[in-house]
């Protein structure tokens, strides 16, 4: 019974991340052949790559993607590993297929420049955003950076994921010989960017804190019983003092930050908190774990 339960959440999982993928890939193929396409403005990655060859070419944007990634997946089976190989593939497939068949049915948007990187930066925001969250990606300059990164393990995957995407836009100056294609590319980055992040980590976001104080057991059952979270206390030594104390540790969502801390200055005014930010909070409370 309990085997079939797993099997049949295996496959609500798989169709639940195929449905993400699907919709996630439309959005994304939307954002490429109604808004930033007809503009010239390169988004990066091999999308850019590829809008600037079928710039120069007769050769559809969505086909160059696929052309650029597939000795990439190859590379990533062998290094990377089967399951982000498989997720990987299937989201460029999907996106690859949609952008050029969008491009043939979906008339390109001709208005203000503004509106275009503004809401192409949305609908790739909320795209890229979506199969992110289910574990995949669009490959592209990711998968550049992770391979490379596994070369120049000293060299964090953000740093040269940044660097690709740079000589991307850069070169994407040169193809189209205007630099205000450039300058707004980086404004629709940094607007898919700021998308991702609210869509992935948006609504799983949370604070910890670390409470150091004398009445750890009463400020502890205080938040328990008042504000509903879980406390964990932690043992640790004063390294000036040399005395055993104890730390609370708890997490909050952002809005709760004021209760806290007012529930435990009320107990102890001497009470020392730390607060730190998270990007995601799993378990009771939060997002459920297996979501």
């Amino acid at each position: 019974m309990i085997e079939l339960m797993r099997d049949n959440s295996k496959v609500l999982r798989a169709l639940t991340d195929g449905l993400f993928y699907f919709v996630g890939s439309a959005f994304y193929a939307l954002a490429v052949v109604i808004f930033i396409s007809p503009k010239n403005i390169s988004p990066g990655g091999l999308t850019g790559v590829a809008m600037q060859i079928n710039y120069l070419t007769p050769i559809p944007i969505g086909i160059a993607i696929l052309a650029m990634n597939i000795p990439l997946m190859l590379a990533a089976w062998r290094r990377i590993g089967f399951d982000f190989t498989v997720r990987t593939s299937v989201c460029i497939l999907i996106s690859s297929l949609m952008i050029d068949l969008f491009e043939i049915y979906i008339p390109p948007f001709h208005g203000d420049i503004i509106l275009t990187v503004i809401f192409g930066g949305v609908f790739s925001g909320v795209g890229l955003g979506l199969i992110y969250m289910r574990g995949g990606t669009t490959g592209g300059s990711e998968l550049i950076a992770r391979l490379i990164g596994q070369k120049l393990q000293h060299v964090p995957v953000g740093r040269l994921l940044l660097l690709v995407d740079a000589v991307v836009v850069a070169s994407a100056a040169v193809v189209y010989r205007n630099i205000e294609s450039a300058l707004y590319a980086i404004i629709l980055i940094f607007i898919t960017t700021v998308l991702m992040d609210a869509l992935i980590y948006g609504k799983n976001k949370g604070k910890m804190l670390l409470i150091v104080t004398k009445y750890e057991y009463q400020s502890a059952t205080e938040i328990m019983q008042k504000m509903r979270r879980g406390v964990t206390i932690l043992k640790g030594v004063g390294a000036y003092s040399g005395k055993d104390t104890q730390v609370l540790l708890c997490a909050v969502r952002p809005s709760e930050v004021y209760t806290l801390r007012t529930l435990v200055y009320d107990i102890d005014p001497s009470a020392f908190i730390v607060v730190l930010s998270t990007d995601e909070v799993l378990g009771e409370g939060f997002l459920p774990l297996g979501k």
